[in-house]
């Protein structure tokens, strides 16, 4: 195994697209519109779209619409969100945690947790819960 890419049920592409763009520096890598007619990096104005893929540094996220993805694998789920956490390293967890603390949804506090990690969770604009850390040696260097 070399990768873990989650690909995550949304409601809708541009906003859940807009949502980690703006809150946490995610760049559009691909999208695919709803009559599957087109792909690109950038979104078109007035055009809705089913499947995206968007990264940040080394952490990558496909994000398709709920219902392209039961269309596509099945009706495995009823709703979106997750019973799971996705947990991402960031160099500087207080710097980010200062940036977004009053535009997302703060499920945890920052905090130094008793495994020596500084964190803080988030629920984002779909219902998934997302925990950033550094460990606490590497923060005071930053």
């Amino acid at each position: 195994m070399t990768k873990l890419t989650p690909n995550l049920a949304v409601n809708n592409i541009r906003e859940t697209i807009e949502y980690y763009q703006n809150n946490f520096g995610f760049e559009l890598q691909m999208a695919v519109s709803e009559d599957k007619s087109s792909m690109g990096a950038e979104l078109v104005e007035g055009k809705e779209y089913i499947w995206a893929m968007i990264s940040c540094d080394s952490v990558t996220l496909m994000l398709q619409r709920a219902d392209s993805l039961k269309e596509d694998v099945g009706n495995f789920f009823n709703d979106i969100g997750s019973s799971a956490t996705f947990y991402i390293e960031v160099e500087n967890v207080n710097r980010l945690y200062e940036s977004v603390k009053n535009s997302v949804n703060i499920v945890k506090k920052i905090d130094t947790t008793w495994y020596g990690q500084r964190e803080f969770y988030i629920r984002d604009c779909n219902g998934y819960v997302l925990a950033f850390s550094t460990m606490q040696e590497q923060e005071g260097r930053d």
